[in-house]
């Protein structure tokens, strides 16, 4: 019989690399025990998605052991669903979840939808769904595993504040084990109850007990006791050279004194620690807009969205008018239509709405299909310039963090947070009219998003956003509300 707080994963130290010449793990030692809630964190790129690769087998250690628990259970919720799959319907997505056939699975299926929240037709094709209801059907289709380990990859991308909810609430009266990525600490902090820690620069997992704020003190202790040593041995050692330089000058066995006080100096230098580095943060950075765009550029006189309960198509007037500098927030449940009106905007097809000749449209979607995956990211980068200019094109994406290595990467091998990255310096060389984002924090290290929220408020030209993160709203200036509910 199993017994709460067995360990039930451990990592026996374990090294991983993605390819050639790109370590992800550095002989790592980490255990999880049964019944924990265990967050995983770490800057984007530094593989903890690697980590659940490796969990469940997908990914092979180069070297060291994985021991997971006899006949131990796992089920994962990825962050997006794989464009192959959008056009499975809701049925086949769930039976796919399974090695084996499945009988009677449509009563499973309400079952679980009922636990995320969420009414379907099990003949509807998952591309018809929105973000938001795609994100629930991800959650679903680890929960009706009844796995004993579940495998949460950023699971708050796309929902809704009541979704968000419901899921909080599901997680802390779960009672298996939990193991989740995300960038939402005010989410994590209400059930976590440990944090492994993913170090980009040494490629080491730290364990952790407590949440996201516990980890933060205990860090940034650490790192100013290794600055307070190595300030009182530079202070010593300082005083070492100066006594070593007065007592060579005095000649003779004085010398000899002088030599001591070298050396130790250098054994003191050899006693300095290497100083904890943290994830960096993006560069502040401005989206320039379009010059020279005169009146409206953006009017909207009725739009169509769908009611979330019965899946019809529900037209709305409306009577909005976006210029230079003003800003429009989009609002409305999961389901509604969000998604799809931004979209039908930025390609022109939208009825009811005009936007002005000749407006240059930036827009970022959520699911990153505006770029190309078999592009490289200078590729990618360059094709938003209208004039292409080599060092203008490097140094916006040394601001995003992206380097020379990641500038040969294609775009489908990044994390989607470095899809991220790679939208948002995009959008900054593309310099456009109107700005149409949805949901722009998706993926996103929460460190970032104060900057990114202060680039969005400073923008000149017309933009439209969709956000279900009320901390990063609040940060952004906003000058109307659209609510598509009313």
């Amino acid at each position: 019989m199993s017994q709460r707080g067995e360990v039930i994963i451990r990592f026996d130290g374990v090294s991983f690399e993605h390819g050639h010449n790109k370590p992800i793990l550095d002989e790592v030692d980490l255990t999880v025990r049964r019944g924990s809630k265990i967050t995983i964190m770490g800057q984007n790129g530094a593989g903890k998605s690697t980590i659940f690769g490796l969990i469940t087998g997908i990914h092979k250690p180069d070297s060291g052991e994985i021991h997971t628990g006899q006949n131990v259970s796992i089920a994962i919720a990825r962050q997006v669903i794989p464009r192959p799959d959008l056009e499975l319907t809701v049925r086949a997505f769930f039976e796919k979840c399974f090695d084996k056939k499945v009988y009677d699975i449509d009563p499973k299926i309400d079952k679980v939808l009922e636990v995320v929240h969420l009414k379907a037709d099990h003949d509807k094709k998952i591309k018809t769904f929105s973000g938001g209801q795609q994100a629930r059907l991800l959650l679903a289709s680890a929960l009706i595993q009844d796995a004993d380990v579940l495998l949460l990859d950023e699971p708050t991308n796309n929902l809704d504040h009541q979704g968000i909810e419901h899921l909080t609430k599901f997680l802390v009266n779960y009672k298996k084990t939990c193991m989740v990525i995300s960038h939402d600490a005010e989410f994590l902090n209400a059930f976590t109850e440990g944090v492994l820690y993913l170090d980009v620069f040494t490629r080491k997992v730290e364990q952790y007990v407590g949440n996201y704020f516990d980890l933060l003190a205990e860090i940034t202790a650490r790192v100013e006791k290794e600055n307070r040593k190595n300030a009182l041995l530079a202070k010593e050692i300082q005083a070492n050279k100066e006594k070593a330089n007065f007592f060579a000058q005095k000649g003779g066995q004085m010398r000899m004194v002088a030599k001591r006080m070298r050396e130790k100096a250098q054994e003191l230098e050899e006693e300095k620690v290497d100083v904890r580095r943290e994830d960096k943060t993006i560069r502040s950075f401005i989206i320039p807009a379009q010059p020279d765009l005169i009146g409206d550029i953006l009017s909207i006189t009725s739009f169509s969205v769908l009611n979330p309960a019965t899946g019809k198509e529900v037209k709305r007037k409306a009577n909005v008018s976006l210029r230079k500098n003003q800003h429009l927030l989009l609002s409305g449940p999961n389901g509604i239509g969000k998604s799809t009106l931004l979209e039908s905007i930025a390609t022109g097809t939208a009825k009811g709405v005009t936007i002005l000749s000749g407006t240059r449209i930036g827009y970022y979607r959520q699911d990153f299909s505006t770029l190309d995956f078999e592009d490289t990211v200078y590729d990618a980068l360059e094709k938003a310039m209208q004039r292409p200019h080599e060092e203008t094109l490097r140094s916006t994406a040394a601001g995003f963090l992206i380097s020379g290595e990641l500038m040969r990467s294609k775009i489908g091998n990044l994390s989607e947070g470095q899809k991220g990255l790679v939208a948002l310096a995009q959008l900054v060389l593309q310099k456009p009219g109107l700005l149409i984002l949805d949901e722009p924090t998706n993926h996103i290290n929460f460190r970032h998003l104060p900057v990114i929220a202060e680039a969005l408020s400073k923008y000149e030209g017309a933009m439209i956003v969709v956000s279900h993160v009320p901390d990063f709203v609040k940060q952004i200036r906003i000058d109307d509300i659209l609510d598509l509910s009313k």
